[in-house]
Order: C-alpha cells, then sequence, then structure tokens
C-alpha cells in the first residue's frame, strides 16, 4: 500500500507549522515551503513553542525525540525543491481562491507522478480547485484542527473524481501521525468542524463589532456555559490568526451578500490587523501572550460588589 514518508507543506502559518512540527515528530520528513524567509523563521519560531509543549505532561516526549523531529524538518522559500521528493503535498495558503489556484498551477509541472495533494482549506470545495492541480484523482481535502496534538481529528473529502487509493493513503498518514479521521461524505463547505466553527466565531464577533459585549464577556459567557473548555470564542480567534479570520470573513461576506460578516471582517482589520495584534503567533490578537487573561485564575470569579 502506498505510504507517506516525505510531507511538504505549502504555507507556514499557524496549521501549517502545526502540521508540519507534528508529523516530524510522528516520524515522517517534512519540507515546509512559504513565499517569504520571515514567514519561515515566524513558523520556526512557534515551533520552538510547540517543542516545550511536547516536553510536558500532556504529550510527554523525550528531549530526545525533539530532537529527532527537528532533524526531520527543512525550510525552504524554492517551491521546486520544496515537492521534488514529497509523497504527499498539504496546501495551506491563505483562504483566497485566486492564491489556492495560482500555486496548484505553478507546483503542477514540479511534481512527481505518484505525488499526492490536499488542501487544509478552512470553508471552501476541493472540486474548486481539482483541476488547477493537474491530477484531481490524486486530490482531496485534508482539514486539521487547530492544537492538532490534542484536537487529533482530521477531516477527510473527496470530490467526484478523488481516486478510493488517494482516500486510503491520506487516512493511513492521518493514523500514522496519531490522528483520528473522519470521513466527510459528500463535498460541504463546512465539512463537520467548521460548519459550526465559523459560525460560533462570527457570532461571536457581531457581539463586539456591534457593541453588544465585550471581547472578555463574550469568553466569560461560553466558558462558564462550557466548563472545562480551555478558551473562549475570542480566544480561539488568536489561536486561527486574524489574518485567517479576516480572508474567510470578507470571502464568505461577498459571496452571500452579508453585510455583517463584511462589518465583522472590517472590524478586525481596523481593530486589530491595523495595530499588528494578528494573533497568538504575533503574542497579541485580542489577548496578549503569553498570560492571556482568560487564564487567570480570577477571570470567571463572581466579582466584589462595588464600594
Amino acid at each position: 500500500m502506498f505510504q507517506v514518508n516525505h510531507l511538504t507543506l505549502l504555507g507556514s502559518g499557524v496549521l501549517g507549522g502545526q502540521i508540519a512540527w507534528h508529523s516530524a515528530f510522528k516520524g515522517k520528513h517534512v519540507v515546509v515551503y512559504d513565499i517569504s524567509e520571515e514567514a519561515l523563521a515566524a513558523c520556526r519560531a512557534a515551533q520552538a513553542q510547540y517543542a516545550a509543549l511536547y516536553l510536558m505532561d500532556e504529550i510527554g516526549a523525550s528531549e530526545a525525540d525533539v530532537a529527532a523531529a527537528r532533524q526531520r524538518l527543512s525550510f525552504t522559500t524554492d517551491l521546486a525543491g520544496a515537492v521534488a521528493n514529497a509523497d504527499l503535498v498539504i496546501e495551506a495558503v491563505p483562504e483566497i481562491p485566486d492564491v489556492k489556484t495560482r500555486v496548484y498551477q505553478q507546483m503542477a509541472p514540479l511534481l512527481q507522478a505518484h505525488t499526492l495533494i490536499a488542501t487544509n482549506s478552512s470553508t471552501l470545495l476541493p472540486s474548486d480547485f481539482a483541476a488547477a492541480t493537474g491530477r484531481p484523482d490524486k486530490y482531496c481535502a485534508l482539514h486539521y484542527a487547530n492544537y492538532i496534538w490534542s484536537a487529533n481529528l482530521v477531516e477527510i473529502m473527496p470530490h467526484a473524481k478523488t481516486a478510493r487509493a488517494t482516500l486510503e493513503a491520506v487516512t493511513r498518514f492521518a493514523i500514522e501521525t496519531g490522528m483520528v479521521p473522519i470521513a466527510v461524505g459528500t463535498e460541504h463547505n463546512g465539512y463537520v468542524l467548521n460548519s459550526w466553527f465559523p459560525a460560533l466565531l462570527n457570532a461571536a464577533q457581531t457581539l463586539v463589532t456591534n457593541g453588544i459585549a465585550t471581547p472578555e464577556d463574550v469568553d466569560r459567557t461560553f466558558l462558564i456555559a462550557n466548563r472545562g473548555a480551555r478558551m473562549g470564542p475570542m480566544g480561539m480567534m488568536d489561536v486561527v490568526g486574524m489574518k485567517t479570520v479576516y480572508d474567510v470573513s470578507m470571502h464568505w461576506g461577498h459571496v452571500r451578500g452579508d453585510a455583517q460578516q463584511l462589518a465583522n471582517a472590517e472590524y478586525i482589520k481596523t481593530h486589530l490587523l491595523d495595530k499588528g495584534r494578528t494573533g497568538l503567533l504575533a503574542g497579541k490578537g485580542y489577548y496578549d501572550y503569553p498570560d492571556p487573561a482568560y487564564e487567570a485564575a480570577d477571570f470567571l470569579a463572581v466579582p466584589p460588589l462595588s464600594k
């Protein structure tokens, strides 16, 4: 059976960096591609944080495990070199259709005949890009959740021309890297996870955009109603990254003619992106890191009476 030993990540952002690190930790040889050295440097910095997490009790990795993962990782701005030996390429570039299409078209003549391609798109369909890949039978969606070492699910979604062998190979890859494969029976823009997740974030952002509640109070209501949850929707946005949240809101706001979603995108641009508050990787988004307010012991406490 076809086995993925060499993986290439197109895009070194939040999820691209996580997929690359975790796959290397699980024994795969991984090349991370991005268009700038600055982006790759940010990815390396984020992966240093992941290494520290993996050494903690939740993962229980040893120093030798982490060192071995680092040895299996490489980084480049050369697309041809990045995909030259790939068994599987996972595309994790910005959630902008024209950008994804251009990347596939540039990559198509550079691939070996056996190479599989998967998109980690949050909301778009594989059929939107299958022709641009030049190998629609070897293409599907492979969508991860953030914090993939603990939220270890991956959604596998074919389009009409995806070969069964492709689905079998990516499912095997998912299991080998510690993921729970979630089969999506037919193309659906939100998969399973993102049928409810962007709706949650959009609803939360609407409350903030329209002055109904502060970001902190939005998260307090969520965390009190969902005791044991790690963070609320505004904290989740920081993890996803504000550029991705903005891109998704702009795209679907225009597609659906949704004035509120477009207003939410503009709020994110004005109040966060334009001020450099791009999310967790930047150390600031709705919250400041590494000690966000929602992790404070008194964040959900009953407040004292005013004096």
